[in-house]
């Protein structure tokens, strides 16, 4: 048994590496494609990369030290290279740096709670404890602010109470049919009675936290669950004196039912990160000058800062692994290039496209001599669409250009030209809005808006770096193509649809960055 199982497997393993290398030998690449392919296979940096970016600096908030550490060590980076590479200001944002958070339970039995700070959180100073309390069940702003001074010295759960702590595609798997519609109609009037509370005591997301710290509570707590395992989302907190912080589902589940259930629970916290001055907030910006046509310009683009509620490692730090892997492989293999190659790693992405918005706005001769922009954003996978984003030729460039990606990494992708104009979902419609040619790299989800996406998964440990690889090949050799075309690409747009109420639908219009956080 265990020979045959062996022989087959080498018969197995004999074959791909047969198949694989008639694949070699008959599909004929571009020599400098050919290049970039086997130094992305052989000599890949992206490891070395990551560990210094996501476990050495970690998290990349705007006004956070570790933000300029992240922006001098992409630059030092360039430069090691021979890249030409500097750091451009384009606005300043609250300074704040993470510190150390403990949330415990102390009554009425004591255990560690999974929970996190929120970015720009005040600390505590020193430690406070005091009894959790939820929001009252009442139907009426009135009632709603009767209840308030109640609140002066408790934390306060705010966030929805979720009965069930399992995945729907889990429910859907185990449960009976008739059990699984009960549960999701369950689910779904507990959101909805949710937000119906929510509009009648009279307050948001915004203003509530605001009308809490006001009335005296000693910190806000919510649990901002993604509804996959113990997935949960951390943002920016809402208080200005007190901790916001965001408790696992788990943990914020056995403190609602204990407070709803009479047993006064009571939590002490210790968070100690430090409110900074104003910090400056800058875009990373490598370029290789071109030989033939320096003024006009082939743009990689990813944005460098994160969330932190982990290491920001899909969003967007394989977006920037892939994007300084790409440089450095056309600094070595390409050196003639005849137009200028610039790698913009952009700064507070996270707060509305500030970083890309800021250099479209500030340098408008490098905006008039663009040829196109490749943006990547969206997680760990290989990519799998290219849209034309509403530029009428754009179908004529990158086909051509995509005609010289090897064949392994082009079958993955579907195009869709001349497609819409992108919104504001992440860098390229900065350029887009400008009517430049910015196209993203749309890549395999990996489970990324469920699970990795501004969440305290999002770590080292979820990037697949074969992946990675696949997409450094593609973005290399398309900047290699857009370099080398004689033509200029065409900016035309196309004939806008109508939209739902027959009227023609609008272009995305250029919008100003925030230069600073009191902009949001």
């Amino acid at each position: 048994m265990k020979r045959n199982t062996l022989f087959t497997m080498s018969a197995v393993f004999f074959a791909a590496q047969f198949s694989n290398a008639q694949t070699k030998s008959t599909e004929k690449l571009n020599p400098i494609v050919e290049s970039f392919v086997n130094e992305a296979n052989n000599n890949s940096q992206l490891e070395d990369m990551a560990f210094e970016l996501l476990d050495g600096i970690g998290p990349r908030l705007v006004g956070t030290p570790e933000m300029l550490a992240a922006n001098n060590y992409t630059a030092d980076k360039l430069k090691s290279w021979g890249i030409e590479a500097n750091l451009q200001q384009f606005g300043t944002w609250k300074g704040w740096q993470r510190g150390t958070t403990h949330v415990d339970m102390v009554y009425p039995r004591t255990k560690t709670l999974s929970a996190t700070q929120l970015a720009w959180s005040p600390a505590t100073k020193k430690a406070v404890e005091a009894e959790v309390v939820i929001l009252p069940k009442v139907s009426s702003k009135a009632e709603f602010d009767q209840w308030l001074p109640s609140a002066k010295g408790k934390i306060v759960l705010m966030a929805q109470y979720q009965k069930i702590g399992r995945s729907d595609d889990q429910i859907k798997e185990f449960a009976t049919p008739e059990l699984y519609e009960k549960l999701k109609a369950e689910k779904q009037k507990a959101i909805k009675d949710f937000q119906e509370y929510i509009k009648n005591i009279g307050y948001d997301n915004n203003t509530l936290p605001e009308a809490l710290e006001k009335a005296g509570a000693s910190g806000i707590a919510i649990s901002n669950w993604t509804g996959i395992h113990s997935t949960n989302r951390v943002f920016g907190a809402k208080t200005k004196k007190i901790p916001m912080f965001d408790i696992d589902l788990e943990d914020y589940g056995m403190l609602y039912r204990m407070a709803e259930k009479g047993a006064k629970p009571r939590i002490k916290i210790d968070a100690q990160s430090k409110v900074l001055p104003e910090a400056k907030s800058f875009n990373t910006i490598g370029m290789i000058k071109g030989s033939e046509k320096p003024n006009e310009y082939v743009i990689l683009s990813a944005h460098l800062d994160s969330w932190d509620g982990a290491q920001g490692a899909t969003d967007n730090g394989t977006g920037t692994l892939t994007m300084l892997e790409t440089m450095r492989i056309l600094k070595k293999y390409y050196p003639n290039n005849k137009r200028t190659i610039i790698v913009g790693l952009w700064g507070s992405e996270e707060q509305g496209l500030n970083g890309s918005r800021g250099f479209v706005a500030d340098n408008p001769e490098i905006i008039k001599g663009v040829q196109a922009v490749f943006n990547q954003d969206n997680g760990t996978g290989r990519v799998v669409d290219i849209s034309g984003q509403g530029f009428k030729d754009s179908y004529a460039y990158i086909g051509k250009w995509l005609d010289a990606v090897p064949k392994k990494v082009k079958d993955n992708i579907k195009t869709n030209f001349p497609g819409m104009p992108g919104g504001g979902g992440s860098d390229h419609a900065s350029f887009v809005s400008a009517g430049v040619p910015g196209f993203s790299l749309s890549s395999l989800n990996w489970g990324y808006f469920g699970y990795t996406w501004h969440t305290t998964k999002d770590t080292y440990d979820k990037i697949v770096f074969d992946e990675l690889k696949n997409n450094v090949i593609l973005t290399a050799t398309l900047a290699y193509m857009a370099s080398e075309d004689p033509e200029f690409t065409s900016r035309e747009k196309r004939v806008m649809p109508n939209d739902e109420k027959g009227e023609p639908m609008k272009w995305p219009v250029a919008r100003e960055p925030k230069r600073t956080s009191n902009d949001e």
